[in-house]
Formats: structure tokens, C-alpha cells, sequence
């Protein structure tokens, strides 16, 4: 009985263990080479692999052999045009940096420019120079050293040193004193002409802080054209600390002359929001100073995020914006987010490398526009009793001569905040879309800041030497007079969550005694309309296709 019942036990281990077998002779003999396993799914232009049973495998291996012979017959689509002359990259580069004299150095490289003997003032070649992050050139001399942004032709009527070149830069010096000399190069001439550095111009205020040694200050630097030269404008200049010095930085004169000026243009520091998405809001500002009366607004680009630089685009493409990258001079930071860091956290540092856009938006724009406005794209000159800014400034130069017969240095606008607290307690109108952050906030503190604080300048570019923030620092001629615009005339509609922290103390009177102030809406319609047709070009609006309405 036990003999009968061990049988069928035996039986039964004897077969799995022969199944066993089997399986793993059948898998270490079935190998699917890697390679061999690659399919591609015509239908899906797509290539991965697929396991199948022997007699598919064979197949597949047929079919990728094939695949294999007939790809080798094909071409990989890559750009081959390469037609890039050396003529091409030269104007190429020169759009990138305004700042370079490439194409004067690019028709006399293989001429001999020299001043005295060859070994002394040589024109140097472009890739000799000392360049600093990306757009600024460098002079490294005894005591100190200069980077130096631009360079600019002044024949204003009112100069009394006559025809010069400033030249745009930051030194890391309090009142230098070294002795430098300007190298000018003319057209069609082999020698330089050298003339001793007239001045250096302080853009700032020491009693405003970071007046020390060491730290990069901004400046503006004169040379004058001799006499002999009035006739003819310079090409390029570089600055030297011994007059035989082969330069280290050679700027293209800038010398923007129009044959009729136009009304204004507004220029804006550069931008530092690469965390905060500000593009609907910048689009509102946008049109609406162009409603105004802006003719161009010229913004200088730090870091900013990747919508704002899509709205910035746009609209350089429509020709209402022209956009100038940046970056901070010598040691400081152009890393994106340690440079927003950096500027956040060294306040007098970050008002000090505003000034170079500033006064080199003024600089290049100077005999083109008959104002120039600096503002913050949080901020609006907003007229109250007229639609654009030439009726308002029709009215103001009559009110400004009939006080004091002479032409202004500038024109300046109180500060009236429009704060972010105020629409909350206020709540929101339906007719306005919500997006619409200036035509929602109509309601603004009572009191304005005092007078000649926080200001904002239609400037006159004849008369400006050196511009701040909020008003001239040097002025041709007469000095920097300014006029004070009425309140009842105009007012500087500036939108913030708060205070700024200077006024943390008179805040509270600010939020406690607000009024409706709908001035604004004057623009309502075209500014909706003009916001909406950019928002859908841009496709802000994907679920939906909204008819274009310009």
C-alpha cells in the first residue's frame, strides 16, 4: 500500500523536474541581441524595441537590416546655408554692441594708424580690447580702473566747452584725479588726434552714501575736439593713461542726429523681475503711454521672466519699444537670481548702476525727441485736464514763461500714490476687465508727496548734462532749473502694494484718507481694446480665438 502511494509521488516530481529543464534550456538558448530588437513604427516615426517568439524575431531582424541600408541613403536635415560673409558677422556684431567701432576697424585693419611712430597711440585691433561682462571696455590705469559703456557726440548749442565727446562709464574712484588722455580716430585719417581728459562728472550725490575707495562709482567723462576738427565727427575714441599707450578699449561715437525731433521718449532702467511674471501689467503701461503720447519707450533688460520677454519682443516688433540688454560692471554679479539678490540687498550699489541706462538713454536720444522721461513701469504722467502729453506740455511751457521767461532744465510732476489696499476695501469694477490693474485702481491717497519728492521730469535734452531717477543732476547753461507742474494739470499716478519704505512713517495718513480719482478712464475703451488684441496675439488667451479689434 505504501509502495503504491510513493509512486505516483515520484512520478510527479520526476516530470516538474524535467519541466524544469526544458524551460531553462529554452531560455539560455532564445538571445535577443540588444541592437537586433530595434523596431520602428512607421506610422508613429518612432523607434523602441519589442520582444517576440523565434520566428518574428527573424523577421524583425530582416525588416530593421532593411530599414538600416535605406537610412543609410538618407540625408539628416541640418542648416547648411552658411553663407555668413565676414561683412554679415560685422554688422551682426555691430547690432549687439552698439558700443564697438567693428566696422571702422573692419575697412582699416590692414592700414597702418599710428600718432607718432609706430610703436606709439597704434589704432588697436577689436581683438585686443579689454572687454568687461559683455558690454562694458576697460581701462586699467595707475590709480584705478574704468569701465567705460559708451560714448557720445555733443554739439548742443548750449555747451560752452563746444564740440566734445562724453564718454559714459564707472570708476572705482571718489574724485579721480589721474590724468588720462582721449585717443580720437577720424575716417579716412592715419593718425589719431589726442587731447588731455577735460573732466570727470560725478553722477551722484555723496551725501546719498557709497562714497568710498573701491567702489565703482558712475561718472561722465569729457573730452573736447580741437579746434581744427569742429568740422568733422570722430568715429571711435579710447581713453589711455600715457598718450603713446596702444588702448585697451576703443567705443564707437554715438551721433543720433535727426533732421526733426520728435515728441517724446521714455526710458526705463534696467529690468529685474525674473521671478515675477509682470507681462499683463507692462502691456496696460505700454499702450497706455503710447495713448499718451510716448513715441518710444527704450527699456535696458537685466533679467526678467520669459513672458515679459515676449511682450518685449512683441512690441519691438511693432515698433513702440526698443530693448537694450545689460549687465553691472566689474566684480558685481550678472548670475540670474544672485544678481537679483545682490541689487535687492545693496540698495545704493543698485541706484548708482541705474544711472549708466539712464544717462545713456538720454545721451542717444538727445537730438531726437524734444523730452525725455524716466519712469518706472509702475508709474504714468497722467494729464487731468488734457488727453496726451503735447497738449499738456503746450500748456505748461505757456504757464512756465508767463512765470519766468526762460526755457526750463525741466519739468517736473508730483508723486500721488495709487496703492493696492485701496481697490480691496473698494471692491472691483465689472465693466473693467480684472486684468486691467491701473483702470481698476482708481482710488489714490488724498494728500500727494511733498514738493521736489519722488518726483518725475519731462527732461529737456538740450539742457541736461547728467540725469537721476527723479531729476538733473548737472545742467548746461543756466543750471537745473525745473518747473513744478500744477496739480490741476497733471500728476504722477504711481501703483504700488505699499509706501516706499522712506515713508513708512506718513504711510498710515497716506491709506486713511483715499478718494476716487477715475481720471484714467478717459482711455478706457481703446486702452481695454488695445490690451486685449496684444494678449490674444500673444495667445494669453488659448482656450478661445477672440477677433482681432484693430
Amino acid at each position: 500500500m505504501h509502495l503504491m502511494e510513493s509512486r505516483p509521488i515520484r512520478r510527479a516530481l520526476c516530470f516538474l523536474l524535467l519541466w524544469c529543464i526544458i524551460v531553462i534550456a529554452i531560455l539560455q538558448f532564445r538571445k535577443y541581441p540588444p541592437l537586433e530588437n530595434l523596431y520602428l513604427y512607421p506610422d508613429h516615426n518612432i523607434v523602441y524595441y519589442k520582444f517576440r517568439d523565434k520566428r518574428g524575431f527573424k523577421k524583425e531582424t530582416e525588416l530593421y537590416t532593411k530599414l538600416l541600408r535605406d537610412f543609410k541613403n538618407l540625408e539628416p536635415k541640418t542648416d547648411k546655408r552658411n553663407n555668413h560673409t565676414e561683412e554679415d558677422i560685422v554688422k551682426e556684431v555691430q547690432n549687439i554692441l552698439p558700443n564697438l567701432p567693428i566696422s571702422y576697424w573692419n575697412k582699416n585693419k590692414n592700414k597702418a594708424i599710428y600718432y607718432k611712430n609706430e610703436t606709439c597711440a597704434k589704432f588697436p585691433s577689436i581683438f585686443d580690447l579689454e572687454f568687461n561682462n559683455l558690454y562694458w571696455q576697460t581701462l586699467y590705469s595707475s590709480n584705478g580702473t574704468f569701465y567705460l559703456y559708451g560714448a557720445y557726440y555733443d554739439v548742443r548749442k548750449l555747451s560752452r566747452i563746444g564740440p566734445a565727446v562724453r564718454i559714459l562709464g564707472m570708476i572705482n574712484r571718489i574724485e579721480p584725479t589721474i590724468k588720462t588722455y582721449c585717443q580720437f580716430w577720424f575716417a579716412d585719417h592715419t593718425e589719431p588726434v589726442v587731447v588731455k581728459t577735460m573732466e570727470y562728472k560725478y553722477i551722484w550725490y555723496k551725501k546719498w552714501g557709497n562714497y568710498k575707495q573701491g567702489v565703482f562709482q558712475p561718472y561722465l567723462i569729457a573730452c573736447q575736439i580741437p579746434k581744427t576738427f569742429h568740422h568733422l565727427v570722430p568715429v571711435s575714441v579710447s581713453m589711455v593713461e600715457k598718450i603713446c599707450d596702444t588702448a585697451t578699449n576703443n567705443l564707437r561715437i554715438i551721433y543720433n542726429k535727426a533732421n526733426e525731433k520728435k515728441g517724446f521718449a521714455v526710458c526705463v532702467k534696467g529690468l529685474d523681475f525674473l521671478y515675477t511674471d509682470l507681462s499683463v501689467r507692462l502691456i496696460e503701461w505700454i499702450e497706455l503711454l503710447n495713448l499718451l503720447g510716448a513715441h518710444k519707450i527704450f527699456f535696458y533688460r537685466l533679467h526678467v521672466h520669459e513672458n515679459v520677454s515676449k511682450v518685449l519682443d512683441y512690441y519691438v516688433k511693432e515698433g513702440k519699444v526698443d530693448v537694450t540688454p545689460l549687465t553691472l560692471p566689474g566684480g558685481q554679479p550678472n548670475i540670474p537670481g544672485f544678481q537679483h539678490l545682490y541689487l535687492t540687498k545693496k540698495i545704493n550699489h543698485k541706484r548708482q548702476n541705474e544711472l549708466i541706462p539712464y544717462n545713456d538713454c538720454l545721451y542717444k536720444n538727445m537730438y531726437k525727441y524734444e523730452y525725455i522721461v524716466l519712469l518706472d513701469i509702475d508709474e504714468v504722467i497722467m494729464p487731468t485736464r488734457t488727453s496726451n502729453w503735447k497738449d499738456l506740455m503746450n500748456t505748461v511751457i505757456k504757464k512756465a514763461l508767463a512765470e519766468k521767461n526762460e526755457t526750463r532744465a525741466s519739468y517736473n510732476v508730483r508723486n500721488v500714490y495709487f496703492l493696492d489696499d485701496f481697490i480691496h476695501s473698494h471692491g472691483w469694477f465689472e465693466d473693467i476687465p480684472p486684468y486691467m490693474h491701473m483702470l481698476q485702481h482708481v482710488y489714490r491717497s488724498k494728500n500727494f508727496t511733498k514738493p521736489n519728492q519722488y518726483i518725475k521730469c519731462f527732461h529737456n535734452p538740450e539742457r541736461a548734462l547728467t540725469l537721476h531717477n527723479h531729476f538733473p543732476l548737472a545742467c548746461l547753461s543756466q543750471g537745473c532749473t525745473s518747473y513744478s507742474i500744477d496739480t490741476v494739470d497733471a500728476q504722477l499716478q504711481h501703483y504700488r502694494a505699499d509706501c516706499v519704505k522712506t515713508l513708512k512713517k506718513s504711510c498710515d495718513d497716506f491709506k486713511q484718507n483715499s478718494m476716487i480719482d477715475t481720471t484714467i478712464w478717459k482711455y478706457k475703451e481703446p486702452l481695454i481694446n488695445r490690451t486685449l488684441s496684444a494678449l490674444n496675439t500673444l495667445g494669453y488667451f488659448a482656450e478661445m480665438q477672440i477677433p482681432q479689434i484693430r
